[in-house]
């Protein structure tokens, strides 16, 4: 077959194949052309999920009646002034509206600023008609229907239209984040209406709540942090606090978002040994980089970006992720105490009585509750009946049915001390109940006031410690706790210095690809540090002579093509590390102190004292919560005071 050139309808459909993939494809062009365009205002109105209506209204500068026909051609805009090394824009290749016009029906109405009158060109099949006066007061009106009318064969891979509807409503809240400036506005027949309110500059966490959620602001940890050329801000989630999808990592690169694989797995890097596995932590990083450092144009959905020094921006947000964890001290999820308040709530409506029958306390004319009425002789509301007074016998301990086994009246509290005092309690007392020394009360709030975890009041079930702060209780899981400081220090030992290596009698060989090698070798240094000494050996080979001490008999094989498929997708070197991590929480669990051990008072606050200068003491080695704090305020609530 002769090799001829395509028409410029059918590039534009391929084209239309890389940049609308789904409805929520299509609102992001949209979206971001609006934002580029000096908008303030953006009003989004979507019909089927988007298959059948888009519209995107804004108030920005609008585009000239003579520019109008360009618009809507292929490679045309105006956001490539200062070339690929300085984009500065959302959009810049010019290619999201011929291709969104090659599979759908597309009308453009827009009143440049300053215009006296406003122009509209439509597009359907690739063919463009106008432009033609219409109205409009000022900005932008585009409008799209009947997505993939020309390829029916891509409506069949769209999904159902709630859907396609989440998807577009997720897209605008990414937009929302960056641009906490703009108001936008989602309406339509397929949806509930939801409004984002323009918010000051100053105040990026209020935008950042509306889409992420209220109670983001109070577990959330504040990120600013520079390294060379880089700044990273943002909030960061505690590591108690977390979800079951990733969701809510929200990643932006100079103002875009992006979802580049890279930067998710710093993230996940960040929180490796303070999240259990399966579960995410909630952020919103901004990072702000010289644009002639990082390459945009990657793809053209623009999601991915390709940074020249990809191991300065991961070392910079695992660092300042850590950092600013560990400089935040010992803090611990709202959402745990408020699900604990929730089930102590629960369990009391559960067992609240019958509302028709309630204690009518002691007054006069109160029923009797320490005889209720035979069900054979019901007692009639209104009825004169009274019961027969019960005849009262002086109580005589010598032939009392629970009277002392030796009869004698000795063993009897006294009228100098009876009921509940020490003296009357101590026969009964055995020596399994072995019970703390409570402090005084001037000691408890001394204690309490000058910790965040306050004094140590009890230990409940062998394991958990309740401890007293001036605002409230803490419950402490003493295992987690005491699991994560010997954790800490087990790292800080290791990490200390080279770690300690053993020399393998027969060096292992490993065949890999020459590229791997090439980049395991160049590497060789780092991993010494960490007790694997390699090098190369052959055009496809490396040698490996020693390998961490701590690691024990391990897979060396495994281990190396670990590192070189790790170095190959995202140029880091940590799997040595998570194993000597594993290595070490695996120590600490089984070196920590174990429920069903009875900790003294002084053991007790001695705990609480270390978790208040531990790192990450919020969470075990495997993300569980090591502590729950419910305020006075939520116990007295659980009363109804």
């Amino acid at each position: 077959m002769s090799i001829v050139q395509l028409d410029e309808y059918l590039i534009d459909q391929i084209a239309a194949g890389e940049v609308v993939e789904r409805p929520a494809s299509v609102v992001k062009e949209l979206v971001e052309n609006a934002l580029d365009a000096g908008a303030r205002r953006i009003q989004i109105a979507t019909a089927g999920g988007g298959k059948t209506l888009m519209r995107v209204t804004d108030d920005g500068r609008g585009i000239p009646r003579e520019e109008l026909r360009l618009a809507v051609r292929r490679h045309c805009t105006s956001k490539l002034s200062g070339g690929l090394d300085a984009i500065a824009s959302l959009g810049f290749r010019g290619e999201a509206l011929p291709s969104i016009g090659s599979v759908a029906k597309l009308s453009l109405l827009s009143r440049a600023a300053g215009a006296q009158e406003a122009f509209e060109v439509r597009v359907a099949a690739g063919a463009c008609e106008g432009p033609m006066p219409g109205a409009l007061t000022k900005g932008t009106v585009v409008e799209v229907r009947d997505l993939f009318q020309s390829v029916p064969a891509r409506l069949k891979f769209l999904k159902s239209d709630r859907a396609e509807t989440s998807a577009i409503t997720e897209i605008v809240k990414r937009l929302s984040i960056a641009f906490p400036g703009v108001r936008f506005e989602l309406s339509g027949p397929d949806r509930s209406r939801l409004v984002l309110e323009a918010v000051p500059a100053d105040e990026p966490l209020r935008r950042i709540c509306d889409v992420v959620g209220r109670d983001f602001s109070e577990n959330a940890v504040e990120i600013d942090a520079v390294r060379e050329d880089v700044r990273l801000s943002g909030y960061a989630g505690l590591p108690s606090f977390h979800k079951g999808n990733s969701l809510s990592q929200y990643l932006f690169v100079n103002g875009r978002p992006v979802r580049d694989k890279m930067l998710i797995s710093a993230l996940s890097g960040a929180y490796a040994d303070m999240m259990e596995r399966g579960r995410y932590p909630l952020a919103v990083l901004f990072l702000e980089i010289d644009p002639s450092l990082v390459d945009v144009n990657v793809h053209p959905a623009k999601a991915d970006v390709r940074f020249r020094d990809p191991q300065l921006v991961r070392g910079l947000i695992v660092g300042a992720i850590r950092e600013a964890m560990a400089a935040e001290g010992v803090r611990g999820s709202t959402a745990a105490a408020r699900g604990l308040a929730a089930r102590f709530s629960n369990a009391a409506e559960a067992r609240s009585p019958d509302p028709d029958i309630r204690f009518a306390g002691f007054a006069p004319g109160a029923p009797d509750i320490a005889m209720p009425s035979s069900p054979s002789a019901p007692r009639w509301p209104g009825s004169s009946y009274e019961a027969p007074a019960r005849p009262r016998t002086p109580f005589d301990p010598s032939s009392a049915a629970y009277r002392p086994l030796d009869g004698s009246r000795e063993a009897w509290p006294t009228e100098a001390g009876h009921g509940f005092a020490e003296d009357a309690q101590a026969p009964f007392e055995s020596d399994a109940a072995q019970f703390q020394r409570t402090p005084s009360p001037q000691e408890s709030r001394t204690d309490a006031g000058d910790h965040p975890l306050g004094a140590a009041k009890a230990q409940l079930f062998e394991n958990f410690i309740l401890a007293e702060t001036p605002t409230g209780l803490v419950l402490v899981d003493g295992h987690a706790a005491h699991e994560r400081i010997v954790y800490e220090k087990l790292k800080t030992a290791l990490y200390g210095r080279t770690i300690a290596s053993q020399l393998l009698l027969i060096p292992e060989i490993v065949d890999l690809p020459e590229d791997d090698a090439d980049r395991l070798a160049e590497e060789s240094e780092t991993f010494a540090k960490l007790g694997l000494g390699l090098e190369r050996f052959g055009p496809g080979a490396v040698a490996v002579r020693e390998t961490p001490a701590i690691l024990g008999q391990c897979d060396v094989k495994r281990l190396v093509r670990d590192l070189a498929d790790e170095l190959a997708e995202f140029g880091t070197r940590d799997s040595v590390k998570s194993r000597i991590d594993h290595v070490a929480a695996t120590i600490a669990c089984h070196g920590s102190v174990r429920t069903g051990r009875r900790l003294r008072l002084e053991e007790m606050n001695a705990l609480l004292r270390e978790m208040e200068t531990t790192p990450g003491s919020g969470t075990c080695n495997h993300g569980r919560p090591t502590f729950i704090e419910l305020k006075k305020a939520d116990i007295e609530a659980l009363f109804g005071r």
